[in-house]
C-alpha cells in the first residue's frame, strides 16, 4: 500500500506535522500499515482545550490543579496551556507555549473547543476575545478593561475590584478557579515538573526543617524580622532538628548571616530544578507567601505558612498545614509594604510552637 497525505491521521496526540512523531521514531511505524490498518499507536484527540494562565509563577503552579480534573473528565482532551512560566508546568500537557509572538500568531490560526482564561490581565483578556473557541471561560477585554464572560467568573472578577469582597470571601483559589470553568473544587493536588536527580550532603537519619527566608524584593510587608528567624532556627536545632536554610539569589547575603548567627545550614541558592529538589529533601516548610510556599504545596510538604496581607481562605494546605498572622490587627492589606512593619507581632515561640505540632503528626 502507497502511502498518501490523505491517510495522515491528524487527529493523533502524537502526530506533529512538522517532524516525524516519537511512535515512529521509536517503532518505524505509520499512520497506516502497508494492509491499511492503523498504527496501534494512534490516540485520536476528541476536544482540544486552551488554558490561558501567564503568570505570577506561584498561580501558574497552583493552576495545575485544574489539569486532574480534565484529565479525568476528558482523557482524550489535547491541552494546550499559554504562559510566562513554562519551566514549572508539569509533563502530560500536549503543548506548552511561551508568551511570545511567534505563540501568540500560532493560536490566532488554531480553532479550540474550550478555552479558560484565568488572567485577567489586558493582554490575555484581548487574546481571549481573538482565538477561536466553540466554548470560553473566564475573563475578557470589554472597552479596553478586563471582564467576566459569564456568571461562573464573577465571584473572582468582583473579589478583584473591591478590598471589602475580597476579605469577605470564603473561597480558596482553586475553589475559584475551578468554578470559573465551570467544576467543582475535590480537592485537586498540584501537578509539579519533573525534580531531577541531584546529589545533597545533608545529616543522615535527621528530620530537616526548610526555613525559605525571604518573600521577593517588592512585597517586603511580608518580611519576617531577621533576628526572628535566627532565633527560630537556633530552637529548631536545640530540639534535635535541623534547620535548612531556603532561598534565591535575594535572600543570599541574609542566609549567610543568618547561618553564621545560628548555626542553621544553608547549601546556596540554585536554578528552579535543583531548588526543589533541595526543598524535597525538608519534611516541614516555614515560608511566607511565596514562589516556595507553592512548592511546599506541590511537594506535600508539612508548612508552617505566614500570612499578613492576604486573605488565608485563598490557600489550600491540604491538611498538611497551619497559617499563623501576626497578632496585631492591621491594614496593609494586598500592599506591598506595611507601614507597621506588622510581622514583628508574630512571635518565634507562635512559629516554633506550630512547627512542633505538625512534627509529631504523621
Amino acid at each position: 500500500m502507497k502511502l498518501t497525505v490523505n491517510d495522515l491521521k491528524r487527529d493523533c496526540r502524537s502526530f506533529r506535522g512538522d517532524l516525524p512523531c516519537k511512535p515512529h521514531k521509536e517503532h518505524g511505524v505509520h499512520c497506516v500499515d502497508a494492509n491499511g490498518k492503523d498504527c496501534t499507536h494512534y490516540d485520536p484527540v476528541r476536544k482540544r482545550i486552551l488554558i490561558v494562565k501567564l503568570g505570577a509563577l506561584g498561580d501558574v503552579i497552583r493552576t495545575t490543579t485544574l489539569l486532574r480534573k480534565i484529565k479525568k473528565d476528558e482523557p482524550q482532551a489535547e491541552i494546550w496551556w499559554l504562559t510566562l512560566s513554562p519551566d514549572v508546568l508539569p509533563k502530560g500537557i500536549d503543548v506548552v507555549l511561551a508568551f511570545t509572538p511567534q505563540s501568540l500568531a500560532t493560536l490566532e490560526a488554531v480553532s479550540f473547543d474550550a478555552l479558560y482564561n484565568l488572567d485577567k490581565e489586558k493582554e490575555a483578556c484581548a487574546l481571549t476575545s481573538k482565538i477561536s473557541a466553540t466554548v470560553k471561560k473566564g475573563f475578557t477585554l470589554v472597552d479596553g478593561k478586563a471582564a467576566p464572560i459569564d456568571r461562573d467568573a464573577e465571584h473572582k472578577y468582583l473579589t478583584g475590584v473591591f478590598d471589602d469582597l475580597s476579605k469577605a470571601n470564603t473561597k480558596s483559589y482553586q475553589e475559584e478557579i475551578f468554578e470559573i470553568c465551570g467544576y467543582r473544587f475535590a480537592g485537586e493536588t498540584y501537578m509539579m515538573p519533573e525534580l531531577g536527580t541531584f546529589a545533597w550532603k545533608l545529616p543522615k537519619k535527621k528530620r530537616i526543617i526548610g526555613l525559605n527566608t525571604g518573600c521577593g524584593g517588592r512585597w517586603t510587608s511580608r518580611l519576617w524580622p531577621e533576628e526572628y528567624w535566627s532565633k527560630l532556627a537556633k530552637q529548631l536545632k536545640k530540639a534535635g532538628y535541623v534547620p535548612l536554610l531556603l532561598g534565591g539569589e535575594l535572600e543570599h547575603e541574609k542566609n549567610v548571616r543568618l547561618a553564621k548567627k545560628s548555626g542553621a545550614l544553608y547549601l546556596g541558592h540554585f536554578p528552579l530544578k535543583q531548588f526543589l529538589s533541595e526543598m524535597n529533601q525538608c519534611e516541614l516548610v516555614v515560608t511566607a507567601v511565596t514562589m516556595g510556599m507553592h512548592f511546599a504545596i506541590g511537594l506535600e510538604k508539612k508548612i508552617v505558612l505566614f500570612n499578613n496581607i492576604f486573605n488565608k481562605h485563598e490557600f489550600e494546605l491540604y491538611g498538611k498545614g497551619e497559617i499563623l498572622e501576626p497578632d496585631f490587627e492591621c491594614d496593609c492589606f494586598y500592599a506591598p509594604i506595611c507601614p507597621n512593619d506588622c510581622m514583628q507581632y508574630l512571635e518565634v515561640k507562635t512559629v516554633f510552637d506550630s512547627c512542633t505540632r505538625l512534627l509529631k503528626k504523621k
